[in-house]
């Protein structure tokens, strides 16, 4: 295993030296014109709106500050950051793209203290930012809080009369083996389920209070069978072609080919760009996530926040874009596109509503706003070895190499033996 990790470490630096050399110590700290140069580290920057919205709304606020994106491809994001920040990158603005990273980063002493910036918030009106919080200070902050809904595809579930208002996860599996149709090319899957490990797990981990750090996953079992039962009815797409064909959740919902489709809130911003460019033409609506028993609607979610680099280079016009784009402005920019921000208001949350193409029946309404969001992940220094764990362990379990009760073993034996 450790062998792996260093030829892992390895390939990523390879391909991570055109990128590092984005926010390296080679680059200006001011333009030709005398404008302070700030660099921050993101991912796929010309196919994802909030980026640019976030970047022209903050460079019109503060005219004296150009922003340089750090572009990074979303599926090497993580380890690419890494080994940025171990190579001593003096990127200024870190995008943490989950809790388990900025645990990683934080815990490493990789990120610079933003406890005073948020001592200067309202942190009633910040969905998310507790999970930020280590030894009682602040690394981070957040801009988006995602959580997950259940995206289902009208025209497919018209005649099916389900009341998706409060599907227990029995029914979800019973309405989509009913819903699918077809065979090879002209498939219709009745949902699909994404490869991570998140869809399976987190879903259990927040519905029954289960501990993902704990090392005892019983609470694990149920909600493996009911995924199993629905690659074997083929109700979806088996994990393992998805894997393999690197398909994308996208794919399968936006073309027709899955009816129901479990996802973050932030989906539903990219349906609505392409729904409006003629990219797609499902007609699409949203409701809360199934849940183990009927009653209150727990899900799960994750924030993703923006972070000072404790070496960056211009560490004040940082902390100046941090404390803007987690903000009421930041906020009210990333609503009108259809994403869900960090910070709430009135007048964010009527922005949020008001996006044309974005559902408003009462299903929806209550979707967004679940009884309860777990954490995806606890925050931990343990966090980011764990879910290495818990992911090998997944994939595993849903190839069919280990039975459900033996993955299950297996993982608590491993947390606790090779993390403690």
């Amino acid at each position: 295993m450790k062998s792996a990790i260093v030829k892992a470490v390895a390939v990523a630096t390879g391909l991570l030296l055109s990128v590092a050399a984005c926010g390296s110590g080679d680059d200006p700290a001011t333009t030709a014109d005398g404008k302070t140069v700030l660099t921050i580290s993101l991912w796929n920057y010309a196919s994802t709106p909030e980026f640019q919205a976030l970047i022209t709304g903050f460079e019109a606020d503060n005219p004296t500050i150009k922003i340089k994106p750090v572009d990074i491809l979303a599926d090497t994001y993580a380890e690419k950051l890494t080994t940025m920040l171990a190579g001593g990158d003096q990127t200024d603005v870190l995008t943490m793209k989950n809790v388990i990273d900025y645990a990683r980063y934080a815990n490493r002493g990789q990120l610079a203290t933003l406890t005073d910036e948020v001592a200067k918030t309202d942190p009633a009106k910040y969905r998310g930012l507790d999970a930020f919080k280590i030894n009682g200070e602040y690394f981070a902050l957040p801009y988006r809080q995602d959580f997950w809904v259940l995206y289902y595809n009208k025209a497919l579930l018209k005649d099916s009369g389900a009341d998706l208002s409060n599907l227990t996860w029995q029914q979800y599996a019973q309405l989509a083996k009913s819903l699918t149709k077809g065979t090879g090319a002209n498939q219709v899957y009745g949902t699909y389920q994404h490869i991570w490990r998140s869809v399976v797990q987190a879903v259990a981990a927040a519905q029954t209070n289960g501990n993902l750090l704990g090392g005892d996953y019983a609470f694990l079992h149920d909600q493996y069978a009911m995924a199993l039962d629905l690659q074997k009815s083929g109700a979806t797409l088996p994990w393992a072609t998805a894997s393999t064909q690197k398909v994308t959740y996208d794919t399968m919902f936006s073309t027709g080919k899955a009816a129901m489709l479990p996802m973050g809130t932030w989906y539903a911003a990219k349906l609505l760009v392409d729904k409006a460019a003629g990219k797609t033409t499902v007609d699409w609506g949203i409701a809360p996530m199934p849940q183990i028993a009927a009653g209150p609607v727990a899900t799960f979610g994750s924030p993703t926040a923006f972070a000072v680099n404790k070496k960056a280079k211009n560490a004040a016009a940082a902390r100046t874009f941090v404390d803007w784009a987690s903000g009421p402005k930041g906020a009210l920019t990333l609503a009108k596109l259809g994403l869900y921000p960090s910070y709430t208001d009135a007048v964010v949350l009527a922005a949020y509503g008001a996006v044309q193409g974005m559902p408003t029946d009462a299903v929806a309404k209550k979707a967004f706003v679940p009884d309860r969001v777990a954490l995806e992940m606890p925050v931990s220094d343990k966090s980011s070895d764990v879910d290495k764990i818990l992911t090998e362990e997944h994939e595993l379990i849903m190839v069919g190499e280990k039975t459900i009760d033996a993955g299950i073993a297996e993982m608590g034996s491993r947390v606790k033996s090779e993390v403690g």
